[in-house]
């Protein structure tokens, strides 16, 4: 972020809560970074009970919050915690800002994914998370998700057009299956 402030790529200008201010809650990183940070009144350190208050974060017009899920099932749940039955990583604040940017004036939440995994082999569009696996994401917070086959816009939708809207985006060679399984749930 240090080069890109000095090259005045990020600058703050269009924030409209602390413009032209660098807000962080913890950093960590080179010599170079803390040498910046130092006595500079444009950094400025809060507290995360702040940087990740929903409330805070929406008083920024057109916040774009992109974070990363594991899998997401037909009814649009989403986990970026678990991995087979164990934790693999925690929030990092992923739903105040997923909440935080959809309430935003022209904001927009965004979770991306791979649409598979070991090579291919595994889809992580899945019909229902497994017994146990912790929700990131409730399904009714998601607004947009994208993979390698596109982005589709869940807010508001039927369960039936979330769950068709999910299989398009899921790895063309698991659509079929998972549309199979999205009947047998009863969402078609």
């Amino acid at each position: 972020m240090v080069d890109l402030v000095e090259k005045g790529v990020v600058t703050g200008q269009k924030k409209t809560l602390l413009a032209r201010k660098h807000v962080f809650t913890v950093a960590g990183g080179t010599k170079k970074m803390y040498e910046f940070m130092n006595d500079n009144p444009s950094i400025e350190s809060y507290p995360v009970s702040y940087t990740n208050a929903p409330e805070v974060i929406a008083q920024n017009d057109n916040i774009i919050s992109i974070n990363a899920i594991l899998e997401v099932d037909l009814l649009g749940q989403c986990n970026a915690e678990f991995l087979a039955g164990h934790q693999f990583s925690g929030t990092g604040g992923q739903l105040d800002f997923v909440r935080g940017a959809f309430n935003s004036k022209g904001g927009k939440s965004i979770l991306g994914f791979y649409s598979t995994a070991k090579g291919s082999e595994i889809s992580r569009v899945v019909p229902r998370l497994e017994a146990g696996t912790v929700i990131t994401t409730p399904r009714m917070d998601v607004h947009y998700l994208v993979t390698e086959y596109g982005a589709v816009n869940l807010k508001g939708k039927s369960t039936r057009d979330i769950a068709l809207d999910i299989i398009s985006i899921a790895h063309p060679k698991f659509r079929d299956d998972l549309l199979w399984e999205a009947e047998n749930m009863y969402l078609l």
